[in-house]
């Protein structure tokens, strides 16, 4: 049997020139998951359809969404106005005692405490912009299908 040769420093040194770093959302950017299914000469499946088609699905999926949006809109600023209305009502009875200055004072506290979450949290929303602008840049017909839809959607 061999005996294994204790490395030097030097020996350490040159294995992590050796290595290469990934980087995976580089990576990710340039691989779309529909090229490993599809192939290379495929992009997204909407390209390859007509405009008329294209404006059509937009539009649908997009009054679909603002019909959600402001049905799920209505109830939640229904429930919130009607939590402030019976918590009112029941202060008012004197079932519920409320302490305003601690109330301001943690409202405060929250707002600080936002701000610092927002000023870290700058750079993901960035990068989530750039990539929402990119998409509609490149899916010009169908987001403003889905634009004119949501539209219709809130309205209706």
């Amino acid at each position: 049997m061999a005996a294994r040769q204790p490395r030097s420093a030097s020996d350490h040194e040159s294995d992590d020139e050796s290595y290469e770093v990934l980087d995976l959302t580089e990576y990710a950017r340039r691989h779309h998951w529909w090229n490993r299914v599809f192939g290379r000469n495929s992009g997204p499946i909407v390209e390859k359809y007509s405009v008329a088609t294209q404006i059509a699905m937009g539009g649908v999926t997009g009054w679909c969404a603002g019909f959600l949006f402001q049905k799920v809109g209505k109830l939640a600023a229904t429930a919130v106005g009607g939590g402030f209305l019976l918590l009112q009502i029941a202060s008012h009875s004197g079932y519920v005692q409320v302490d305003w200055k601690r109330v301001e004072k943690d409202v405060n506290k929250a707002k600080k405490q936002l701000k610092k979450r927002a000023n870290k949290a700058a750079p993901e929303i960035n990068t989530l912009i750039e990539e929402s602008t990119e998409f509609i840049k490149q899916n010009i017909v169908v987001s403003s299908g889905f634009v004119g839809g949501f539209l219709l959607g809130l309205a209706s």
